[in-house]
């Protein structure tokens, strides 16, 4: 009898644990404080089956139903011939997701400028864009690295970052600039949370460089490329260990026709 009472007790306990998915606690029993991070490579807003349409709306779709904290862009236009002379992509896309932001030039293009953007809740400070850089022999286009410090509710203080690495198929540049983010984020106390397009998979010379600074959100990541029948995986995120965080949840959303990439989504949980 004690032992049937025993099994039913554990098999209770079970079945509580299992109720409380959502419930995350840490020491002292207060909860983790957590936010929600995506990576979005959203192709000028560009959907790929409409070569002459540019849909904001569809694009702003994903983000507000992920609702996240946080969102890195890749490949946005500002004032560009083929997007609108009139239209700041990361600007409208801050108005539509209700969310802070900030645009950093890779390139000029097309009487306008082309680059990355950071979507935040909150308010961002000292933002820094650093060139990357890239063999003169290989004409690439040029890269850019842009980070932003944000207080969350709590308090502490994290970077966000985001970037486009090269996407010549000589890996040379994307090696040499994944070596430079990661000279910058070492020197950094704070927590630093990276995105990107990295154009580069899981065990390739770049990939495996981040890993040596980074903690990425997946380690057997779901396919991102292309977005109506994706093969590989080259969209990631991911967080220094020197101020270790807690991956609660990784995600590649399906949204097949509004870029040529699939956004990527990550719960992290921040450790008193």
């Amino acid at each position: 009898m004690k032992n049937l009472f025993c099994f039913i007790t554990a098999g209770c306990l079970l079945l509580l644990s299992c109720s409380e998915k959502k419930h995350i606690a840490k020491p002292g029993g207060k909860d983790l404080e957590t936010i929600k991070i995506m990576s979005y490579n959203v192709h000028h807003c560009n959907p790929p089956a409409k070569p002459d349409v540019i849909d904001l709306n569809a694009i702003a779709a994903v983000i507000n139903t992920a609702k996240p904290d946080f969102v890195g862009l890749q490949e946005i236009d500002v004032n560009t011939t083929r997007s609108g002379k009139a239209l700041n992509q990361a600007k409208e896309l801050a108005a539509k997701t209700n969310m802070n932001y900030y645009f950093a030039k890779a390139i000029d293009y097309q009487g306008g400028a082309y680059g990355v953007a950071i979507l935040c809740k909150y308010k961002l400070s000292d933002v820094q864009v650093y060139p990357l850089s890239s063999d003169p022999a290989t004409n690439a286009e040029p890269r850019v690295l842009v980070t932003a410090s944000v207080v969350l509710p709590s308090g502490k203080v994290i970077r966000f970052a985001n970037t486009h690495l090269d996407a010549t198929s000589n890996p040379t540049n994307r090696s040499m600039q994944m070596k430079e983010i990661n000279a910058i984020a070492l020197k950094e106390s704070t927590p630093f949370i990276i995105t990107g397009d990295f154009n580069a998979v899981p065990g390739s010379e770049v990939i495996m460089a981040m890993d040596q600074v980074f903690t990425r959100t997946c380690f057997t990541c779901g396919p991102t490329i292309p977005a109506d029948k994706p093969v590989k995986c080259i969209d990631f995120i991911g967080f220094t260990t020197r101020k270790p965080l807690l991956v609660q949840a990784h995600e590649v959303i399906s949204a097949p026709e509004q870029s040529d990439h699939l956004p990527v989504v990550a719960v992290l949980g921040l450790k008193p």
